[in-house]
């Protein structure tokens, strides 16, 4: 009987032709069945000028061979630091199935296309909200953002909200890929990816728990 790809990449044997992105897709795909919330949720850490780290949840909204996508206002306090030092890392987590991935590497600002196309498959009133958001910014009151979201909602009436200038998107270029599954007595399994450029060959360990 074949094996799967999480049966292999955690059996002692060879896992030199084991594509890192082939098994994620496996696990997300697991998560997409049994996650009662949102299986795309996803931890992202940067950092500010000072070096301090920043962490907050984002969602996952496309991956492709080239990397991990999610989408922001580059305003933001994470658009700013991310736009300033282009490095960031990432956790999945599925309490569901007691697995995370983590993920760290150079981040790169999608195209213009891609950030429209993204945009465009939002719900409109997202579109908007994503529009009148001045992100990370004090904000006087939750009337306040209502009322400014009305009042653009009212202007652009039937017409499309068309992506602004402040929101696109960035791609995590992963230089390591972790896999941890949990154990019993925390004997959990760990084995690490990593590449030195983009193109290169994955190599991959085994990690104490």
């Amino acid at each position: 009987m074949l094996q799967t790809l999480t049966e292999r990449l955690f059996d002692d044997g060879d896992r030199t032709d084991l594509d890192p992105f082939a098994v994620f897709e496996e696990w997300l795909a697991l998560a997409e069945e049994s996650e009662p919330n949102d299986p795309h949720a996803m931890a992202l850490a940067s950092a500010d000028e000072a070096g301090l780290p920043d962490v907050r949840m984002v969602l996952l909204n496309r991956r492709d061979a080239r990397g991990f996508c999610f989408f922001t206002n580059f305003d933001s306090d994470k658009g700013r630091q991310l736009l300033a030092n282009p490095q960031a890392a990432m956790v999945m987590h599925w309490k569901s199935l007691r697995r995370q991935v983590r993920m760290r590497g150079r981040v790169d600002v999608v195209t213009p296309d891609e950030a429209d196309d993204y945009f465009a498959s939002r719900p409109k009133g997202s579109r908007i909200a994503s529009a009148a958001s001045l992100q990370s910014r004090p904000l006087a009151s939750r009337r306040q953002l209502l009322d400014e979201v009305a009042a653009l909602t009212a202007r652009i009436g039937d017409g499309d909200a068309p992506r602004p200038a402040h929101w696109s998107g960035f791609r995590l270029v992963p230089r390591s890929i972790e896999f941890w599954k949990d154990g019993e007595f925390r004997l959990h399994d760990r084995v690490r990816f990593t590449r030195e450029g983009d193109g290169g060959s994955w190599s991959s360990a085994r990690l104490y728990p």
